[in-house]
């Protein structure tokens, strides 16, 4: 596995792959890496010749509030994982080589990027699309491989890429759960044993949606207090939102109908979770 740390070392792989006719596959990460980023690299080198991972733990997504300085990194255990798993480029750029002296342009999506996730976190999709977009031109990737869990960060991408014609096509692959049903996340790894049972809520809520649809009930804001009554009865859990809303533009729904995405964010003391399920109706 070939470790690059510089744009220019990066773009000159992706040049000499290319021009020996090799597609290119790109699962991009902050690193910290699981079970469900591997399913990822998994995806990608049955789909594509060549696989690049990037762990970049990305500053601009991060608000000043938020977990940058704190977030969990392991390069060592990261790169053995990948080179375990086949990967051919590890690329692990540093702030200064993805955002130099002077850097000021950002690339935004508008009503897609204030919904959500994106209604406590401001300022976040912008820091993830610019980041994205940067990797993209940078990689070169034919396809580059998302978890569904980040459901909005997807749809999001998938907007931006197709809005500026980038060739990418961006393809999303199924969340991955523990045994014990949490979603797999990289911050998974703050939780305290006494934690990651109550963050079990989140899933069960969901489950407990997935039922109540199944017998019928169709009126989305009654799911989302049933929802919401469940994962406030767990004494270490906040909630963020609870929402159903259409997976192609976000907009809220008042009726469980065709294809609905009800989404989550909660927090678990203090750190916050993510968790989805999509449903055809």
């Amino acid at each position: 596995m070939k470790v690059i740390t510089s744009v220019a070392g990066m773009k000159s792989l992706a040049r000499h792959w290319k021009k020996e006719g090799k597609s290119i596959g790109f699962v991009p990460t902050m690193g910290y890496l699981h079970e469900g980023h591997l399913s990822l690299v998994r995806e990608s080198k049955k789909r594509t010749d060549v696989t690049v991972v990037s762990i970049f733990v990305n500053p601009a997504q991060f608000g000043p509030q938020e977990d940058f300085k704190k977030y969990p990194r392991d390069l060592e255990k990261d790169s053995a994982y990948l080179e375990k798993g086949g990967v051919d480029c590890l690329f692990y750029p540093d702030a200064a080589e993805i955002y130099p002296p002077g850097y000021r342009t950002y690339v935004e999506v508008h009503g897609l990027q204030d919904r959500l996730c994106g209604k406590s976190r401001p300022g976040h999709f912008r820091g993830v699309v610019t980041v994205i977009l940067k990797l993209f031109d940078i990689v070169g990737p034919d396809r580059a491989f998302f978890g569904a869990k980040d459901a909005q960060q997807v749809l999001i991408i998938e907007k931006m890429a197709a809005d500026l014609d980038l060739g990418t096509e961006v393809v999303t692959c199924p969340l991955v759960r523990g045994p014990d049903g949490l979603a797999l996340s990289s911050r998974n790894a703050y939780l305290s044993s006494e934690e990651k049972k109550a963050a079990l809520v989140l899933s069960r809520s969901l489950r407990w949606a997935e039922r109540a649809i199944s017998a019928g009930e169709r009126d989305a804001a009654k799911v989302i207090a049933g929802i919401r009554s469940l994962i406030e009865a767990e004494p270490l859990a906040r909630v963020d939102y609870v929402e159903a809303v259409d997976p192609v533009d976000l907009d809220p729904v008042a009726e469980v109908r065709g294809d609905v995405l009800i989404a989550l964010a909660v927090f678990i003391r203090s750190t916050r979770l993510i968790d989805n399920v999509r449903l055809h109706v």
